[in-house]
């Protein structure tokens, strides 16, 4: 095997399900369930949204400064892989084992309530505790509840966040700070979110639908998806990642795509591979006018006809947690255990929009080419900032 950066241990909680084996099963299945219309979230009218249907595990009392629905997400992640946890802890020391995760909301949803009482009366309740809104939170908690006493950070740069925590623990991990590293991110459902994106009239009433003629906007989700990060050998490689910014503008994105298609570039060059490498390509494909326009035709450039899709129909956008949540995708389908050969499919009217580039988008129950063992993911977020990360099958 290639000596490198890998992902050893995957957690996942999402719409989909909890846990690898209900998620595969819905994402390989192309199930919206978890998407639903609500309401109460929106002052003036019900809202598509994916919501996390599981019960989630409580915090003991010693930290409940950190008792958010958004740590109960993340603990319900790193539940499913405690033990390959505890087993790097064990390994290299909690001194050498690095705590990076990726947030949006953090726990605001929590705190609303107690916001909204302080605008009414002047006070706070009692009960309320910045800590928990915090972004810092999540990874302080997740520090606490290991006993760690390496780096611990939240990475917050909207949508890429998640996926930013790998290319940090790898610069962490070249620098010696560190042996091995906690990874991928949590967000959660909270009304000033789904407020300011309805404030941008960016909400779908409907399921979105990415790439379709018909799109006209995103529907939010929530999620968590952690992983052990390190270079023990293992099925999956971290082959290659690229940063950009576009400084384009703090919302829309550069229409020309060139920051996007460098970030797919970089990660290319950084893995040794060229396009025809790649299998599989899971798009940043928020269902936008503007975005998905820009990132097809950034496709079209890079990738050309590569076999891609678009999950978050099956999801929601789940903003800090989308980077690493689709990184998780790519690792699912990379384990016939999970994925049996399968893609994740591509969840839409299937109404070509003639004036965006063609892409070759993935219907379901399709099987990836034989012999692919790379594949790519893009995340792209408010500010130009953009990433891109080619995993390989080892």
């Amino acid at each position: 095997m290639t000596v490198g950066y890998y992902l050893n241990a995957l957690g996942i909680v999402n719409p989909l399900g909890a846990g690898k084996s209900e998620v595969s099963t819905g994402l390989f299945a192309g199930r919206t369930g978890g998407m639903s219309l609500q309401s109460g979230k929106l002052p003036d009218r019900s809202v598509f949204i994916g919501q996390v249907g599981s019960t989630l595990p409580s915090l003991s009392p010693e930290l409940e400064i950190y008792d958010s629905r958004n740590n109960r997400l993340l603990l319900s992640a790193l539940l499913e892989i405690d033990a390959d946890i505890r087993a790097v802890i064990s390994k290299y020391g909690p001194d050498r084992v690095a705590v990076i995760l990726g947030t949006s909301t953090s726990g605001i949803g929590d705190n609303e309530e107690g916001i909204s009482q302080k605008v009414a009366t002047g006070l706070f309740p009692e009960s309320f505790h910045y800590e928990r809104q915090d972004n810092a939170s999540l990874a302080y908690f997740t520090r606490d509840y290991y006993n760690l006493t390496g780096p611990a950070m939240t990475i917050s740069t909207a949508c890429t966040s998640s996926a930013k925590t790998l290319a940090s623990a790898q610069r962490l991990m070249k620098a010696g700070f560190c042996d091995a590293a906690i990874v991928g991110g949590a967000d959660t459902i909270c009304r000033l979110t789904l407020n300011g994106f309805a404030s941008l009239e960016l909400l779908s009433e409907d399921l979105c639908l990415p790439f379709s003629r018909n799109r006209n906007g995103i529907n939010i989700g929530e999620g968590a998806a952690v992983f052990v990060m390190s270079r023990e050998e293992s099925d999956v490689r971290v082959a290659g990642i690229g940063e950009t910014s576009d400084a384009h503008h703090m919302s829309t994105p550069d229409p020309t795509g060139a920051g996007a298609s460098n970030a797919m570039k970089i990660a290319l060059e950084k893995s040794g591979m060229s396009a025809s490498d790649i299998g599989y390509l899971n798009l940043h494909g928020t269902a936008t006018v503007l975005n998905d326009r820009m990132e097809a035709s950034a496709v079209g450039d890079v990738l050309g006809q590569v076999p891609a899709s678009s999950t978050k129909a099956m999801t929601g956008h789940t903003l800090g947690a989308a980077g690493s949540t689709e990184l998780a995708f790519l690792w699912l389908a990379m384990q016939s255990k999970y994925s049996n050969g399968l893609l994740p499919p591509h969840i839409w009217d299937g109404q070509v929009d003639d004036d965006i580039e063609k892409i070759n988008l993935v219907s379901l129950g399709k099987k990836i080419d034989h012999g692919s063992r790379a594949m790519m993911t893009n995340s792209f977020a408010f500010g130009g900032n953009n990433i891109s990360a080619v995993l390989v099958k080892e």
